[in-house]
């Protein structure tokens, strides 16, 4: 069968290609035409790659704004490229504002849609639910809570496990020691507090200078900022000059999982954390009217997606326009080695591995994908 698969950033990319994968086990005769990565185009093929995430992605919303042509003509390049390609079906991946543009456009050409990382609509933009019950035939959740909400709203929702866990697997599998990862990036012995202050400049401005002032209470540990690589190193280096604070760029998973405990930004980073089984603040700096709007604009109780995953606070969350740095500082204390909400932390984590699925999730979605594809073609 013929699969048209669009991602918008580099986890869509990563995701997908393990759903590629997937599909390939499942259906040998596979053929694959996408807009994502260079993952992705390792297992379909870099002549199958229609549109590269470095071209589609705009972060924010002064960059959209900038780029609305770009934006909408990229949507006709995409409506033109499947007509071409004529798929069975159509495979949206998380990106909603482009994605379900295209889910309303190849439905009404009686193309199957399939939407895999269901849009978060249960936080915000609550009105696309009416478009993903008309427009989406088989949606995949990636959360449990995810397919209680789908139902409530009648959309039978299909569950088989977080991508991360089989994406984090994979990782741990290839990655060097610690001792090599600290030589490697100017480390010292003193165990580790990975920073995680966003992806986008205005939120690494803003909550790296609330993490700094942080590390200055703990000289026995060194604070590393893991730095995502499509943001400037001048950034980084303006911001952390003179404090101590170390620099590593690229090596998110590797500086999470030999530190002892993280402050990270809301977003997947809190989940893949948690994954990774290490103990960790949510810090998110906010300007004040939006500390006053928060409770309106806001669906939900928690911004972190291990608290919302399990129902309760079990990472703090501090998401202020100023930080009581003493307070934090504190609060980091109790999650460090012989802290003492740092136990409770760890067996809050189990519960939320074994709610993801564990391994095998992106397998799992490929199958039942395969699967109900050839159902409905005999139907």
């Amino acid at each position: 069968m013929k699969y048209y698969i669009i991602v918008g950033e580099p986890s869509g990319d990563l995701h997908g290609s393990n759903l590629m994968k997937g599909i390939v086990a499942e259906d040998s005769e596979a053929q694959f035409r996408f807009w994502g990565g260079d993952k992705m185009a390792e297992v379909g093929g870099k002549e199958n790659l229609a549109k590269h995430y470095r071209e589609t992605s705009f972060f924010g919303i002064a960059q959209v704004l900038r780029n609305l042509k770009t934006i909408f003509g990229q949507i006709d390049e995409c409506k033109r490229d499947i007509e071409a390609f004529n798929p069975d079906v159509v495979i949206l991946i998380d990106y909603p504002s482009f994605n379900m543009r295209i889910a309303k456009w190849a439905k009404a050409r009686g193309i199957k849609v399939y939407y895999y990382i269901a849009p978060k609509v249960w936080a915000w933009k609550e009105w696309r639910v009416k478009e993903i019950r008309k427009y989406v035939d088989r949606l995949y959740t990636i959360f449990p809570f995810e397919t209680d909400y789908f139902r409530s709203k009648g959309i039978e929702p299909v569950f088989c496990g977080n991508p991360l866990c089989d994406s984090i697997a994979q990782y741990k599998a290839q990655m060097g020691s610690r001792e090599e990862f600290l030589k490697e990036n100017g480390l010292d012995e003193r165990p580790i507090v990975a920073l995680l202050a966003g992806s986008r400049r205005s939120e690494i401005k803003d909550n790296l200078a609330d993490m700094i002032a942080i590390s200055q209470n703990f000289p026995n540990y060194q604070f590393v900022v893991a730095a995502v690589p499509w943001i400037e190193k001048e950034l980084y280096d303006e911001i952390l000059a003179d404090t101590g604070v170390k620099f590593v760029c690229d090596k998110t998973y590797d500086t999470l999982i030999y530190a002892e405990a993280a402050i990270v930004t809301s977003g997947t980073a809190t989940l893949e954390t948690a994954l990774m089984n290490t103990p960790e603040i949510v810090l998110y700096h906010i300007p004040k009217l939006y500390e006053w709007l928060r409770p309106i604009v806001l669906k939900i109780p928690y911004i972190s997606l291990v608290n919302i995953n399990l129902g309760r606070e079990c990472v703090r969350e501090i998401v202020v326009n100023k930080i009581d740095v003493e307070a934090v500082s504190e609060e980091l204390r109790s999650i460090l080695e012989g802290g003492s909400k740092r136990t409770k932390m760890l067996e809050d984590f189990a519960e939320l591995q074994t709610m993801m699925g564990g391994e095998g999730s992106s397998h799992r979605v490929a199958a039942d994908i395969v699967k109900s594809l050839k159902v409905s073609s005999i139907n």
